[in-house]
């Protein structure tokens, strides 16, 4: 075999090596590559009760309630449909009304969606106060 045979060998069992790790990533994560579901898209997906799932939309205007301590109710909307959030914990500083989240959670069986993570989106023109000062 000469040196190019043999780089060329080498080269083509890499070339075979990612191509099975890929492929391999790819069935693992299965059906799970969605970053999260719309409020619409919940209408037509089969979701089992407790699956855990993330959410994300606007946050609706005029509809953060906050409750004792930490407790906070919000709708997320795409502005087609609206699911009911309630959430337990801190919120990030960029949370506010008619501003996009993420939640993470499951529905309970009364159609409210329970979250245990909140993440804020911010638009392209956000700058960090530090930065605007």
């Amino acid at each position: 075999m000469t040196r190019k045979q043999k780089r060329l060998a080498v080269i083509s069992g890499a070339m075979v090596f990612l191509a099975l790790a890929s492929g391999l990533t790819l069935y693992a994560l299965g059906q799970k590559t969605s970053y999260f579901f719309m409020p619409s898209d919940l209408q037509s997906a089969t979701l089992e009760p407790g699956q855990r799932i993330r959410l994300g939309g606007l946050v609706a205007e005029g509809s953060v309630v906050r409750g004792e301590g930490t407790d906070v109710a919000f709708s997320v909307t795409d502005n087609a449909h609206s699911v009911q959030v309630a959430y337990s914990g801190i919120l990030p500083d960029l949370f506010r009304e008619e501003q996009g989240v993420v939640t993470e959670g499951s529905f309970r069986t009364d159609g409210v969606f329970v979250a245990d993570s909140v993440l804020a989106k911010h638009d392209e023109h956000y700058m960090p106060k530090e930065v605007a000062d």
